[in-house]
Order: C-alpha cells, then sequence, then structure tokens
C-alpha cells in the first residue's frame, strides 16, 4: 500500500488513493499516445492516400519528401480536407496560415509533433 496514503480519514484516504488512480492513469494514457515521426509520417500518408483516393501506392511506399502540390497535384481544397481529418485524429488545430508550410508529409508529421 503506497504509505503517503496514511493520515486522514477512511474516506480521505479513499478520495486520495481514486485521485492518485486516475493521475496515473492518465499519465500512461499520455505517453501510450506519443507516436515516433516514422508513425506519424505512416499515419500522414494513409490519410492522404484514404481521402484523396490515390491509387497503387501504400503509407509504406508513400515518399515523405514529395511535394503535395508539385508532384502529388494536391490543391487548397484537398489540404483543406486532409487537415480537418488530420486535426481530429490527432485533437489539434492546423492554423490555415501555417497551410503553406505543409508541403510535404514529413512537414505535416513534424507539425504535428510539435503540436502534440
Amino acid at each position: 500500500m503506497d504509505t503517503r496514503i496514511q493520515s486522514g480519514t477512511n474516506a480521505e484516504r479513499s478520495v486520495r488513493l481514486v485521485a492518485q488512480i486516475f493521475i496515473k492513469r492518465e499519465n500512461n494514457q499520455k505517453m501510450s499516445n506519443v507516436k515516433t515521426i516514422d508513425d506519424v509520417i505512416i499515419n500522414v500518408a494513409r490519410i492522404i492516400i484514404d481521402e484523396l483516393m490515390i491509387e497503387d501506392v501504400t503509407p509504406q511506399t508513400f515518399d515523405p519528401e514529395m511535394d503535395l502540390v508539385d508532384e502529388v497535384g494536391i490543391d487548397s481544397m484537398d489540404l483543406a480536407t486532409v487537415a480537418l481529418v488530420i486535426q481530429d485524429e490527432y485533437g489539434i488545430r492546423i492554423d490555415e496560415d501555417d497551410y503553406p508550410k505543409l508541403t510535404n508529409v514529413r512537414l505535416i508529421a513534424e507539425y504535428i509533433n510539435n503540436k502534440l
């Protein structure tokens, strides 16, 4: 038993114990949500492939350095769609002013990691 929960009434000890359990669970969930940059790159590639219905490529074979506008042909509407899905998936906000900077999958993944 945790020695920090020794003083006070039984109710106070119970409340402290429950609070410690929730804090520990929350910290564990945050740690499990931490992704490597490679995981984020694969997931961003998957989102782009799925949302834009790109054929003959997988998330693993998608070149993260490929320019999304010049080489893939993504337009501003496509990028807005991908941004919305990424925001939902990662629980982050992507500022519209940042869209022009997000020119390839690696830059998007780094942006996401910086926001997490």
